[in-house]
């Protein structure tokens, strides 16, 4: 009995040096490490869901409603900790460019040609800070750590964003967030509250890392944000009394408010708008995503 005891602490200390030995070193050039350091860089493709432009037909949830031609660039510049290749956290800064334009259904017949007629349009750069958890499902089950050249991920956490529409007007650009285009602010409005344009945000996504070689990685990650505005467009709800804006407003921002938050008649001189009718849809909040490669240079192994 005092044999097989003997036999079995040896060969449980054996694996467990096979173990280790497997985790220590990477290949014949390179140690490894429980902990690994990642500085990269990011570029892709961002586009947004909000009130102005669409898909065909009635508006829908989500990708049901996204519009592929608003789709712009985006970059950024990211730091990555990870352990045993199945945890990680990240610190990310990304920037980019979105927009939407009602213009975009022109030659629709369906139910969008309401939101063609409304003629509405934005665009808003973009920036943001990320702190972001990633995790590794297949890396839980230790026979996959040394086979590390695929991972597929979930990745999720918080952000910071700050954004900023503009309209153009006889050609110039114009930020709306001081024109109150909906009456946000005013006392005839009380539950339409001026909206930030710095915030938090709740990103998700899903990612696949392939791992180059013991120095780089490469990510493909798709990454949603969802937002707690409904006004990054500069659209939510419903049309005001134009002559508000003289109130509240200088007589030059009056001049641009009345000008930008109504403009049917830029394409049907005889359309009429009353106070109240549907200028967007608050039902839900917008959102945006980016499609994004990433490139980083691992940091934490030496060479043997």
């Amino acid at each position: 009995m005092k044999v097989y005891t003997v036999y079995l602490l040896f060969l449980c200390c054996l694996l467990s040096k096979l173990s280790f030995a497997q985790d220590y070193f990477y290949n014949n050039l390179y140690y490894d490490n429980d902990f690994l350091f990642e500085g990269g860089l990011s570029l892709g493709a961002i586009n947004c869901l909000t009130d102005i432009g669409g898909r065909p037909g009635n508006g829908k949830k989500f990708l049901k409603d996204l519009n592929w031609q608003n789709t712009r660039m985006s970059g950024g510049i990211f730091v990555n900790f990870s352990y045993r290749y199945t945890l990680g956290a990240r610190l990310e800064f990304n920037m980019g460019n979105m927009m939407a334009y009602d213009s975009i259904l022109k030659n629709d017949p369906s139910e969008a040609r309401n939101r063609y007629r409304r003629n509405l349009h934005f665009k808003s750069h973009i920036t943001e800070l990320l702190l972001l958890a990633e995790l590794h499902p297949l890396m839980l089950f230790p026979a996959n750590h040394t086979a590390n050249v695929f991972s597929p991920y979930l990745v999720g956490g918080i952000g910071l964003f700050h954004f900023d529409p503009q309209a153009c007007l006889n050609g110039e650009w114009v930020f709306l967030n001081d024109l109150y285009t909906e009456g946000q602010g005013f006392g005839e409005y009380p539950e339409r509250k001026a909206y930030r344009l710095t915030q938090l945000h709740f990103p998700v996504g899903v990612g696949i890392k392939y791992e180059c070689s013991a120095l780089l990685n490469l990510r493909v990650e798709i990454l949603h944000r969802f937002t707690r505005t409904d006004y990054l467009d500069d659209v939510s709800t419903r049309y005001i009394d134009p002559a508000l804006f003289q109130k509240y407003l200088s007589p030059h921002q009056a001049s641009y408010a009345r000008q930008l938050h109504n403009r049917q008649k830029e394409i049907d001189p005889s359309a009429t708008t009353i106070p109240n009718a549907i200028r967007g849809n608050n039902s839900r909040n917008d959102s945006y995503f980016t499609v994004q490669c990433k490139l980083s240079l691992i940091i934490g192994r030496e060479r043997r």
